[in-house]
């Protein structure tokens, strides 16, 4: 698994689509920017097939410092829930199931040699 950046997806979609890599960072910019101006409104942002981005607000709450074990208060914090879509959903899926597979199989020991069957010799 590798990390993919957001220059390396410009310049995917400038490839893909022919136009220059100046308009389309200027695109993807927009389109980030007003994702992250819709949440800090409070906003629910639904992209069909692809999942819902939506603020929530954590309660606030009493931890322990691992350290210390001193108790300490966590005060509420608003943060983003993202929910997967169903065509994402799916094709993480199928991606599952295909990377357990050659997982299994690279994994298996091959099976046993078949073992030469002892005659019976007559004394």
């Amino acid at each position: 698994m590798s990390t993919v950046t957001k220059k390396e997806l410009i310049d995917r979609i400038a490839d893909r689509t022919g136009n220059k890599r100046v308009v389309v960072k200027r695109i993807v910019q927009s389109f980030l920017d007003e994702i992250i101006n819709e949440l800090g409104e409070g906003n629910r942002l639904e992209f069909r097939d692809f999942g819902v981005f939506e603020s929530k607000v954590r309660a606030p709450r009493k931890a322990q410092n691992p350290k210390t074990l001193e108790e300490v208060y966590v005060p509420e914090k608003r943060t983003v829930k993202f929910k997967v879509g169903r065509i994402m959903k799916e094709r993480l899926a199928s991606e599952d199931a295909a990377a357990n597979a050659a997982h299994t199989a690279a994994s298996s020991p091959p099976p046993p040699a078949p073992q030469p069957s002892e005659s019976n010799t007559g004394s």
